[in-house]
């Protein structure tokens, strides 16, 4: 179970200015847990709950209503497969089978390597190219069997390790605001004015009728 990092810390604090209230950078910390460690243990939770000002509870309270992050360990590459309707009727089914015979474990279970963990996911918004699968939220469109089965294949050998990443990370270029470029991060409670790009004529903004 793992605290952020010393330059994650850092990094945690470059996100934290950009909001006018530190609680505001919740959900890009658990994102910035979840890239560390493949998942967001209790202690990561704990130091980002120091960082912001609220409890652990809140922390965690804020990240269980977003289906991306995984608060157990997981593979380093997590299969969703869709299984709503659209997918469902257009052979959902038949892919989890695939995937489930090829991996030697059932939706819900990771491999006894740590390489993969399967899991059956609600709708992926992707209807129209049912049915669908995701790696690390990355997309399979309109995906057969064979189709999972290459896949796999292909992950385990590192062909696709140019395309998707780790479990966590979301992109490989990370953002960064020069300070001189940044809108300014304000407390609502602390705005007496419009803002700075609203701009009043005083010719046009009296006699109006």
């Amino acid at each position: 179970m793992a605290r952020l990092t010393p330059d994650n810390t850092t990094l945690a604090h470059e996100i934290i200015a950009r909001y006018p209230k530190p609680k505001s950078a919740l959900i890009p910390l658990l994102h910035l847990a979840q890239e560390q460690d493949g998942y967001v243990t209790d202690e990561a939770m704990r130091h980002i709950a120091e960082l912001v000002g609220v409890t652990p509870a809140e922390v965690r309270g804020t990240g269980t209503f977003y289906e991306m992050f995984q608060f157990e360990p997981v593979g380093r590459y997590l299969i969703n497969i869709c299984g709503t309707m659209s997918c469902a009727l257009m052979g959902a089914d038949d892919l989890m089978h695939a995937a489930e015979e090829t991996l030697g474990v059932h939706a819900g279970g990771t491999t006894d390597d740590g390489m993969f963990t399967l899991h059956r996911a609600e709708c992926q918004a992707a209807c129209t190219e049912a049915p669908c699968l995701q790696v690390n939220y990355r997309y399979r469109f309109r995906a057969t069997p064979d189709d999972v089965r290459t896949l796999i294949d292909d992950l385990r050998a590192g062909r696709l390790d140019g395309e998707i990443p780790p479990h966590g990370t979301l992109a490989r270029t990370r953002q960064h605001i020069p300070a001189d470029r940044g809108v300014g991060a304000v407390d609502p409670d602390d705005v007496a004015g419009p803002p700075a790009w609203v701009t009043v004529d005083a010719d046009t903004s009296q006699g109006a009728s």
